[in-house]
Parts: C-alpha cells; structure tokens; sequence
C-alpha cells in the first residue's frame, strides 16, 4: 500500500529527476549552440584581407597606434610578421604564441582583424610615392566637430568578432604585440545584432532606428569589386581598400520627440523596413514636406538619401557601420551614435563628393554630429608564408 508520505516522496523525486533531465537537455543545447558560434571561423588568407568583405560581426574594436620614433621600415615589417601570425592563429580560435591566457582562446567565433594605415605613416617614413590612388586627408568638412582622442592615426587594427570575451582576448594579444612598435591613439568600442537577430549581412539596425547598409553593393559581385578594392596603383594596395571611418554622435533626446513619419522624410526612408519613401502618403508635419507639383509626396531635397545619393558613375561606397554607447550623464542623457567605416577604392572620388553635399545641406546634420574622423589605406591579403603589406616595407 502506497501512504499519502510515501506518494508525495515518490512524487517529489520523480519531479526532481524530471527537472535534472530537463537541466541537463537545456544545457546540453546550450553547449551546442556554444559550440556552433564558437566553431564559426572567417578564412584568413586571400586576395583580400579579413572582415571587410563579411556579414557584420556583434562587436568590434576600432584600435589606432602611433608609431614610437626609432620605428623604421624594417620595424615595420617585423610588427607586420608578429600580427599576420597573431590574426591567423585568432582567427581559428588558437592563442596566439606566448599567450599569458591560453584559457580564453573560445573559440574562432567569426573572429576578424585587418589593418591600415594613415597619411602620417607615409610621411613619417618618406614612402609618399606609395599612398594608393585618391588616399590622402580629408578636407574639413563644415559639420565636424572633431575631437583628437577620436581621430588620426598612424596604423589601425580593426577587430570584430560574434563573442565579446573573444573580441577582447585577441585584441589584448594584438596589444600586447604592438607595443614594442607603437603607442595606442585611441581605441573605439561598438556593436551591431547577435546573429541570428536580424537577417545576415551588413544591414544594421542604428539607434536612432534606422536600418543602414540597405544601398551597399552585394558581396561576390563584379559590383562590389569595382566600388571596394584597389586595382591600380602600388603592388602592396592591390586587393586592399581605402577606409573611412567616422565617430558620429547622435542626439537621441530631441530625435526621439519627432513623431515616425518627421523621422521617414529626415532620412528619405521608411523606418519599418529601409525602403526609400515613396507613393502619395501625406506628411504629418507640412514644414518637413516636399510636394511634388502634382501634390503627391516625394522624396524630400534635404533627405539623407537623397543627399548621399550618387551624383556621377563610380560614386558609391560600402558601409559596414556599429552602433557605440558611452553611458548615461547626470541628466539621463546617453551618449550614443556610429562607428561609421565606408570602404571604397578612390575616396577622393567616391567618398569626398558625396560628404560634401552632406555637409552642405543634409536636415539629418540637425540630429548628428560628426565627433571622430580618419582614413586608412588597407593592404591587400595575404597567402601562407606571406606577411601583412609586405611589399610596403621591404
């Protein structure tokens, strides 16, 4: 005979047998979807260097050094030889040689890095005759506000990755071997969507609601090739890039008062979905709308993307942009906006235009500011037994 003791202790264990088998299968699932991110590996070597050509990774590190003034050329291609041997070994998911924390080698977890360098660089070491076609300072736009923690640089090292504590042990490892050659300028934090959060690729989701990236150029196409990569110029840039990147600050508190259909005609796009604003919906707010002589509804002048909008053949850019997030101040105000890299192959012919007509009139300016700025030439990929811009350096 069963007791009433007896069925509630039988019961009891039952449950608690049940909750240990559903622990146990929960976890196990969760090791496997461990697994599966940390498996994710991007390929290293290639025409092209790493992370650019790639599905937007959920964080990133934008890292500038300045050269220590005893590094030549030579030093240059032995700092080059430590981190082609570090981003090749990270990007698989191994610690990097020597490393103090072996242990936080996670996994690949689509881990990138490539690197660039600034005008400085080729002033500071007479190699003018090597710059790529169209790479140069930029002019001073009317809008900037720059601010030199956030700009300039010598070289950069842009690392992204899908897992956090992954970004931050390879970065610390690019670091550490960077030391010996250089001091760090600054260093920006940002981040777009886990994956498997939105769609994959490099449309990203922007704090202020945007979807960005909805223009770029599709990967593997002849496309993307012509607008991105260098074909011309020196050996050491072919199949390299040339990166703007741009610190932009965004005024949330007052952005956020404007009701959706202010926000639409601002950027020239629907919120919902990234598409250009188009059709006979009236404006909610007739100071913000531009008629057509027909009366219906276009595209405002002063859009962003009618602003950006390509004015001649070739000019076009490839965005891949993270959001950044700095905290909130004392009156609840976040400090929010973009890390905003576009590649391209000539930036005085692609870039430079389009920001002109930016700077000049765009009503978006209202809501952002331009706080960072610098530009980098990327070098060209590697194959095995090759080191990172070589051919610069010999």
């Amino acid at each position: 005979m069963v007791t009433r003791r007896g069925f509630l202790a039988g019961t009891a264990a039952s449950a608690a047998a049940a909750g240990l088998a559903s622990g146990v299968t929960a976890f196990a699932s969760a090791a496997s979807a461990e697994t599966q991110t940390a498996k994710r590996a991007l390929e290293f070597y290639g025409p092209h260097q790493m992370g650019i050509e790639a599905d937007l990774q959920a964080v990133t590190n934008f890292i500038s050094f300045d050269l220590k003034p005893s590094v030549d050329k030579a030093a240059m291609l032995r700092w080059m030889s430590l981190i082609t041997d570090d981003i090749s070994r990270l990007s698989q998911g191994d610690p990097v040689l020597a490393d103090p924390s072996p242990e936080l080698a996670l996994g690949a977890a689509r881990f990138s890095a490539y690197v660039g360098f600034g005008p400085s660089l080729f002033r500071k070491l007479g190699l003018e005759d090597q710059m790529p076609i169209g790479f140069g300072e930029l002019p001073k736009f009317k809008i900037d506000q720059l601010k030199p923690e956030f700009s300039g640089g010598d070289v950069l090292i842009h690392v992204a990755a899908d897992d956090p504590v992954v970004l931050s042990h390879g970065a610390r490892g690019l670091v550490r071997d960077s030391m010996p050659f250089a001091t760090v300028r600054w260093t920006q934090s940002g981040f777009a969507h886990t994956p498997g959060m939105v769609p994959a690729g490099v449309t990203h989701r922007n704090l202020m609601g945007q979807i960005d990236g909805t223009a770029n150029p599709k990967f593997g196409t002849e496309d993307f090739d012509n607008v991105v990569w260098i074909s011309d110029g020196p050996e050491w840039a072919i199949g390299g890039t040339q990166l703007v990147f741009r610190r932009i600050a965004m005024q949330l508190d007052t952005w956020d008062q404007l009701g959706t259909p202010s926000k639409e005609e601002v950027i020239g796009r629907r919120l919902s979905n990234g598409a250009p604003l188009t059709g006979e919906r009236e404006s909610d707010i007739p100071d913000l709308a531009a008629r057509h002589p027909n009366g219906l509804k276009v595209i405002p002048d002063f859009a962003h993307i009618r602003r950006a909008a390509p004015e001649s053949e070739g000019e076009r850019i490839f965005r891949r942009p993270f959001s950044y997030e700095a905290g909130f101040n004392a009156q609840g105000s976040l400090d929010v906006g973009l890390l905003w890299a576009a590649y391209q192959a000539n930036m005085q012919n692609q870039f430079i235009p389009i920001q002109n007509r930016l700077a000049e009139v765009d009503l978006l300016n209202k809501w952002t500011l331009p706080i960072g700025s610098a530009v980098f030439a990327v070098a060209g990929g590697v194959r095995p037994g090759e080191v990172i811009a070589q051919r610069l350096f010999f």
